[in-house]
């Protein structure tokens, strides 16, 4: 009883150690679902929670090895202490590598289509296909077309100012911008919540390191099949919007009708449409 006793304590702690490790090597927290050959990685947008993708993936998990991913420090996800664009996307890459997914699908929202694009830039035979959903190359350059990236950015302006805000003042600076974000009304106090939930300096730091990206002219290196998926409103914008994405040889683009930012909840029909006709063709 006692040898049996020994040997149960020490799978424990080697249990322990491995989650510590496993914690430790990725940026992010992973959910794997489904268990299909063929495999699709969701990332959530800035200081969304994976959850972003809970009815999509539902779809595509009888089918699909789903891997959704919530990065560190958002939707109170543990903090690491190494955030920023680049550490996060190196991360995924690791992932994929470590855990031998052969040529999967990235579909990204937001500074989550930043990250798959950055993938499909710097490991362009490492990803299947990438769909895009509502990010572009250069955010910055949306307003500014003369945008060029800083080096060695320094962000610590930014996270002090968030880091200075209150609670209540943070909320309420949530809740203010989110309906310029998200039509869908029954959603708003969920996505509100995730980002009062993210750690204060991986929101500053990631804005501020998102914004300073610039992937217009690299993006050229991408090989894979792109779907680009873009709000209704960037229809207005779309000699602006396509030229960032000028490079990107493989890109197909589909505009929206209806909704704003969180276009998996403002336009669910529309969205899950496209979603489908391109990873099921």
């Amino acid at each position: 009883m006692k040898k049996y006793s020994t040997v149960v304590i020490a799978f424990l702690f080697s249990a322990l150690c491995f989650n510590v490790f496993a914690q430790k090597s990725y940026s992010f927290e992973v959910l794997k679902t489904g268990n299909g050959k063929k495999s699709i990685i969701f990332i959530p947008g800035f200081a969304s929670s994976g959850d972003v993708w809970k009815e999509t993936r539902a779809v595509f998990e009888k089918d699909f090895s789903c891997y959704t991913l919530t990065m560190s420090g958002f939707a109170g996800t543990k903090p690491s202490g190494d955030a920023s664009f680049d550490n996060w996307k190196n991360s995924i890459a690791t992932f994929i590598k470590n855990q031998k997914i052969e040529k999967p699908i990235i579909v990204g929202h937001s500074m989550g289509g930043g990250l798959a694009l950055a993938l499909a830039t710097d490991y362009p035979d490492l990803i299947g296909s990438i769909v895009v959903v509502d990010a572009l190359p250069c955010l910055a350059a949306l307003t500014d077309p003369s945008f060029k990236s800083k080096v060695n950015n320094d962000c610590t302006a930014m996270t002090n100012q968030m880091l200075a805000m209150s609670n209540e003042e943070f909320y309420e600076m949530q809740k203010k911008s989110m309906p310029r974000l998200l039509e869908n009304e029954s959603k708003l106090e969920m996505v509100v919540d995730w980002s009062v939930k993210s750690d204060r300096k991986t929101f500053g730091q990631l804005y501020c390191d998102f914004y300073n990206t610039d992937l217009r002219a690299k993006i050229a290196a991408v090989k894979c099949p792109s779907l680009i998926l873009l709000e209704s409103y960037f229809i207005n914008l779309k000699p602006a919007i396509e030229s960032q994405y000028q490079n990107l040889k493989t890109a197909q683009f589909e505009y929206a009708s209806k909704g704003m930012h969180f276009i998996m909840y403002d336009d669910p029909s529309w969205f899950m449409a496209q979603l489908t006709n391109f990873i099921k063709s």
